[in-house]
């Protein structure tokens, strides 16, 4: 009978697994480059332990993305449980979607190589970004902030000016000047004047 605990080897399996994933994400934002040495060094890792866990860069590149995304999926239920909707979605758009996508700059040169190396990107990571802006939209329209009409995917062609943001920069009033613009066309009060 198992009682539930984790094994110190499978622990440590896990936090040197996240800390790749962590020192590669870094990586790849400033320099768009995989360097398996240079990632074990400063995840404080073999560099076979990197392979174990990675055994092509391309493995590695499509982990990191899907990790990214994973993250922007998973923290908008607890910015529901935590903030109005209207909140939830500002800081969901400027704490995690802008910061993802200035770090995707530098993400999308290799996940270019990576697609071509015969690893796909998968498709469900774009459909799992949708669905999770949909569930903060819903969750304003039902809160009668923003129009009902609205389409997720919209939405976030709308967001996609994040992309241009400088992450040296002053990104974080850029950031609420763009919601600021998109929120005016979402707003439920806008609806009334438009149509």
């Amino acid at each position: 009978m198992t009682t539930g605990s984790v094994s110190p080897r499978r622990a440590d399996t896990r936090r040197n697994h996240e800390r790749i994933l962590t020192v590669a994400a870094e990586s790849l934002s400033t320099c768009g480059e995989v360097s398996f040495n240079a990632i074990a060094k400063k995840a404080e890792v073999g560099v076979g332990t990197v392979y174990r866990h990675f055994p092509t860069a391309a493995a590695l590149i499509l982990a990191v993305y899907q990790r990214e995304v994973q993250h922007l999926v998973e923290v908008v239920p607890n910015l529901l449980d935590t903030h109005p909707p209207q909140q939830a979605f500002r800081i969901w758009t400027t704490d995690h979607l802008a910061r993802y996508m200035m770090t995707k700059r530098g993400l999308a040169n290799a996940l270019r190589t990576a697609s071509t190396s015969g690893d796909e990107l998968p498709a469900s990571a774009y459909e799992a970004l949708v669905d999770a802006a949909a569930t903060l939209l819903k969750a304003n329209a039902d809160a009668g902030t923003i129009r009902p009409d609205l389409d997720a995917e919209t939405v976030l062609r709308g967001l996609g000016g994040l992309l241009y943001l400088d992450p040296n920069g002053d990104w974080r009033s850029q950031t609420a000047s763009l919601l600021d613009l998109l929120w005016r066309g979402m707003s439920a009060e806008r609806s009334n004047e438009v149509g």
